[in-house]
């Protein structure tokens, strides 16, 4: 049986800076996401139905129920963490 086993990352504490990235990020897996459904056929749809590829969630990431926003913000603050717990630095130039 599967045993997920990510990379303890809650010793690390972003600055401000990579915490305001978190936002693009989350809104740009977002954007990915949507790019993947839509050229496999799915579009927007009231309520989530997979035998007719549709999903509420294919709207701008602003328009994103509060639930949606916080597993992409989850997705990236843990990756911005783990960059920096695996000893990179990420900097604006």
């Amino acid at each position: 049986m599967y045993e997920p086993k990510p990379i303890d990352t809650s010793d690390i504490i972003l600055s401000d800076e990579l915490l305001a990235l978190t936002e693009k990020l989350a809104e740009n897996t977002h954007d990915v996401w949507a790019v993947g459904r839509i050229s496999q056929g799915w579009k927007y749809g009231e309520k989530r139905d997979d035998l007719k590829k549709e999903t509420p969630c294919l709207v701008p990431y602003v328009e994103l129920p509060e639930s949606e926003k916080e597993y992409d913000r989850n997705t990236a603050l843990e990756t911005l963490k783990l960059i920096v717990k695996l000893g990179y630095s990420i900097e604006k130039i």
